[in-house]
């Protein structure tokens, strides 16, 4: 049995922790000739988060918590005893590692200390993010010792590509999509829905951390506004919240959209408000590959979503892909709206998560 580890932040709610239990657990079932393949251990930063429940019982749990005294020596001292703990006990004692949130330093330390074969697992297309900011992109990775990982991992291939564009020395790169866990989606989408929602209006769905920097919303907001005036029946839900959740109420306000907006808050299982809504809305600036697209296409509903990293696979055949703008976006609310949407091609959960081990387990090895 071979022994791997994933290093984090934590497991609340969110895309990067809902693709690791996804993963891990896959992993944790996997058998050859009835005997378990990997003996899984996570190192969190925080053992913490609603997801912690659903992790496989199998799976060992490590806190690795930084230091926050206040005193910048007794910190510091603090963090050096840990690390060198840390190298004492677990310093290549796995045949893989992966340091899967990237903007955790520890959870990079701990995954480098960890293997030899060590992987830093990329959840953005750095290069969109930064807006073409090359010098931060470089600055991004310097800090979390890229060059010391023996693979990088992105989730999807656009963002392996920008990165490969900047840093055309690095060898071992590859592109994994997340692995979904299908079974569970469909089973969860049963539960009934407590809000009254009514079904005679196009209902359109978004799901995610409500920041604008990167998420958006506020072309979402204004293009209902604009669908408004032309008499047009539909209804939005965000399910999810952020630091800008205020502002988003201001503008609804505003607008008078109170009947056409919805704001559900965060919710454990978003998969019910799948079931009842007619097309999902993604409007980020930048993403990595939205877990959203996957539980879109298990449960059979269209996508309108900017053409993020990732969106190449939704092109027409889960629905449609629009510039970075509100007038695209309404335009395509509106098509939806009068004419709706049939789905191209039927999506295979079972093939699409076969391809991601098979990729997985040649970099395990």
């Amino acid at each position: 049995m071979k022994k791997i580890l994933f290093a984090s932040y934590d497991l609340g709610l969110g895309g990067i922790e809902t693709a690791l239990v996804a993963l891990i657990n896959y992993l944790s079932e996997l058998k050859q000739e009835n005997k378990y393949k990997y003996e899984i251990t996570l190192v969190l930063e925080k053992k913490q988060g609603i997801f912690l429940k659903n992790l496989n019982k199998r799976i060992k749990i490590i806190e690795f918590t930084p230091s926050t005294n206040q005193i910048v020596f007794f910190r510091k001292l603090k963090n050096l005893c840990k690390k060198i703990m840390f190298i004492i006990k677990y310093k290549n004692k796995f045949e893989f590692s992966a340091a899967y949130a990237t903007y955790s330093l520890p959870a990079s330390f701990v995954a480098r200390t960890a293997s030899k074969n060590s992987a830093l697992w990329c959840h953005m297309d750095y290069v969109e993010q930064y807006q073409n900011d090359i010098e931060k992109v470089k600055e991004f990775f310097k800090e979390k010792k890229y060059k010391e990982f023996r693979n990088i991992i992105f989730v999807s291939e656009q963002g392996k590509k920008t990165f490969k564009k900047v840093f055309p020395e690095m060898k071992n790169v590859y592109a994994i999509n997340n692995i979904i866990d299908y079974k569970n989606i469909i089973k969860k989408s049963q539960e009934s829905v407590k809000e009254e929602i009514n079904k005679n209006n196009t209902i359109f769905l978004n799901v995610g951390r409500h920041d604008e920097e990167q998420k958006k919303l506020s072309r979402i907001i204004e293009a209902c506004n604009k669908l408004k005036k032309e008499g047009l029946k539909f209804k939005i839900i965000f399910v999810g919240d952020g630091k800008n959740n205020e502002e988003y109420k201001k503008m609804i306000k505003n607008y008078k959209l109170e009947k056409h907006i919805i704001f559900l808050g965060k919710k454990e299982n978003p998969y019910p408000y799948f079931k009842v809504a007619d097309c999902i809305l993604l409007s980020s600036d930048y993403e990595g590959y939205p877990v959203v697209f996957t539980e879109a296409m298990v449960l059979n509903k269209p996508i309108i979503t900017t053409n993020v990293s990732g969106s190449d696979s939704i092109k027409g055949k889960y629905g449609f892909v629009i510039e970075k703008n509100t007038e695209q976006l309404y335009e395509k609310m509106k098509e939806f709206i009068l004419n709706g949407y049939e789905i191209k091609k039927q999506f295979n959960p079972e093939e699409y998560n076969k391809e991601i081990k098979e990729k997985l387990e040649k970099i395990i090895g």
